[in-house]
C-alpha cells in the first residue's frame, strides 16, 4: 500500500477509517467531504471530525455519531451545532468537559451546566458565572471530584464560606479546604476530614 493509494483511493481509506478514524487525516479533500465515509471515520473516532469537510462538520447525524463517540469532538463542529441543545447534551453525557466548546448561551443553561458537573466536577470552571453562587448545582460539583482541579476554587466566595459545601468538598477531596473560607479552613472539624482524607484514611 502506498501514500498515493491512501490519499485516492476511496475503497483503501473507507476499509482505513473503520479501523480507526485517525485514518481520515490522510484522504485528499474530495473524501473528507465523502459523508458516508466520514460517518465511518467518527463512529471508529469522533476525533476524526477535526479531518472532515467544513460541510460535515455542519451535518447534525455526523456530528451526533462523533460526539457519541468522543464528547470533546464538540469542538469541531459548526458553531451552530455548538448551540444546539440536544447536540450539546448528547457531547456532555459523553464527557462533561465538552461544556467548554458549547455556545456561551448553553453554559448559562442550568440543566445542561448541572449535567456537565454531574459528569465532570471540572465544569464548574467552564459554565456561566452567574452559577457559580448556584448552592445546589455547587454542591453537586464539589462531590462529583474526579479532576485535579477542586470545584470548590471556581465557586463564589459566599459557598467558600459556606460549611455545607466545604464539608462535602473535602469529603472529596482533603486539599479542597485551602479554597475554604480563612474562618472554614481552621474549623477543627473540617481540618481533621480533610487531614484523613489526604492520608487516606477516609
Amino acid at each position: 500500500m502506498t501514500n498515493n493509494e491512501i490519499i485516492t483511493d476511496r475503497e483503501v481509506v473507507l476499509r482505513a477509517v473503520k479501523s480507526s478514524g485517525y485514518a481520515l487525516q490522510f484522504a485528499n479533500d474530495s473524501l473528507k467531504a465523502d459523508r458516508e465515509l466520514v460517518l465511518e471515520a467518527v463512529k471508529s473516532s469522533g476525533w476524526a471530525l477535526k479531518y472532515a469537510d467544513d460541510t460535515l462538520q455542519a451535518d447534525r447525524e455526523v456530528v451526533l455519531e462523533a460526539i457519541k463517540n468522543n464528547g470533546n469532538a464538540l469542538q469541531f463542529a459548526n458553531d451552530s451545532l455548538k448551540a444546539d441543545r440536544e447536540v450539546v447534551l448528547e457531547a456532555i453525557k459523553n464527557n462533561g468537559n465538552a461544556l467548554q466548546y458549547a455556545d456561551d448561551s448553553l453554559k448559562a443553561d442550568r440543566e445542561v451546566v448541572l449535567k456537565a458537573v454531574k459528569n465532570d466536577d471540572m465544569k464548574l470552571y467552564y459554565q456561566d458565572n452567574t452559577f457559580k453562587t448556584d448552592r445546589d448545582l455547587v454542591i453537586e460539583a464539589v462531590k462529583n471530584y474526579q479532576s485535579t482541579f477542586c470545584a470548590l476554587q471556581y465557586a463564589d466566595d459566599s459557598l467558600k464560606a459556606d460549611r455545607e459545601v466545604v464539608l462535602e468538598a473535602v469529603r472529596n477531596d482533603g486539599d479542597a479546604l485551602k479554597y475554604a473560607s480563612e474562618e472554614l479552613q481552621n474549623d477543627p472539624e473540617l481540618k481533621k476530614i480533610a487531614k484523613n482524607k489526604l492520608s487516606g484514611l477516609v
